[in-house]
């Protein structure tokens, strides 16, 4: 059995990866104020360009049509079984558009799965379902029955280090950003039943202490550490410099994930953390 995955641009990973893997990756239009880039941006170019105008742009999900486009190709041809991975359904409604297009094309050989996270947590969860195909050679049910037990025990945990977009993205108030900028307070963010949770509040370097501490304590081993940031690179690769030692992992060793537009519009750059596997 051929296996194709088929995903959309809320997911981060590294693009040669990708493209090895003969992964879809269905773009997402980015919207400045009218000014459209249908599809989406560089992760480079998407910061610059929130900087540099103060907009908080939207984004918008794949279309029922795109996702016709991508399955249709494999449409119920028998040595072929499809993925469809997508965004959380708590966070955007992606997910009813694949279903759409694969009741339309009237496809039996798909399996659609809410991955119930997004950015490179939804990219750690495809790159192991990838690695569980190429090492097993499985059958459909049981790629099915490891993704929705990788789904279990994936995890999100990461730092912001700018208020301001939660607060103009209607995260927080301006009253609560004021007071932790003063107070050099930083948000933890996890992702908890498909939704972005604010799990913790924590000053300056214990921001960092509190993440790692929660990974020591709770990751499976047997599964690699995932390490994100979304437009400032030094601030994830400074982290893994002073706490590669307890995290168990080496520097040198160590690809960073971008965090792109989907994402990246509601908490802005500066953003940086893990993604691993619990217990």
């Amino acid at each position: 059995m051929k296996y194709k995955i088929v995903t959309e641009a809320s997911v981060d990973m590294p693009a040669d990866f990708a493209k090895e893997n003969d992964i879809t990756i269905l773009p997402i239009e980015v919207n400045f104020n009218g000014e459209l880039y249908p599809e989406g941006l560089p992760n480079d170019e998407f910061y610059e360009k929130m900087k540099s105008t103060g907009i908080i742009p939207k984004t918008s999900q794949p279309n029922q049509f795109k996702f016709e486009n991508a399955l249709s190709p494999y449409c119920n041809k028998e040595d072929w079984f499809v993925l469809t991975i997508v965004i959380s359904s708590n966070l955007a409604g992606t997910i009813a558009q694949a279903k759409n297009a694969v009741e339309a094309l009237g496809m039996k050989n798909v399996y659609i799965c809410d991955s119930e996270v997004t950015t490179f947590a939804e990219g750690a969860l495809i790159i192991e379902i990838m690695k569980f195909i190429k090492e097993h050679n499985p059958s459909p049910k049981e790629v099915i029955d490891e993704l929705e037990r990788l789904k279990t025990k994936i995890r999100l945990i990461a730092v912001v280090s700018d208020l301001k977009y939660l607060k103009q993205g209607g995260r927080i108030s301006g009253a609560v950003a004021a007071l932790g900028t003063v107070l050099n307070m930083k948000p933890i963010i996890t992702l908890e039943d498909g939704r972005v949770v604010n799990k913790a509040k924590k000053r300056g370097e214990q921001a960092n202490m509190y993440i790692v501490d929660e990974v020591v304590k709770n990751r499976d081993k047997d599964y690699p550490l995932y390490f994100g940031y979304s437009a400032v690179k030094k601030n994830i690769e400074n982290f893994v410099e002073k706490y590669q030692d307890k995290l168990g992992v080496d520097a040198k060793d160590i690809t960073y994930y971008g965090i792109g537009c989907v994402v990246g519009t509601h908490v802005g750059p500066g953003v940086y953390g893990m993604v691993y596997f619990a217990k």
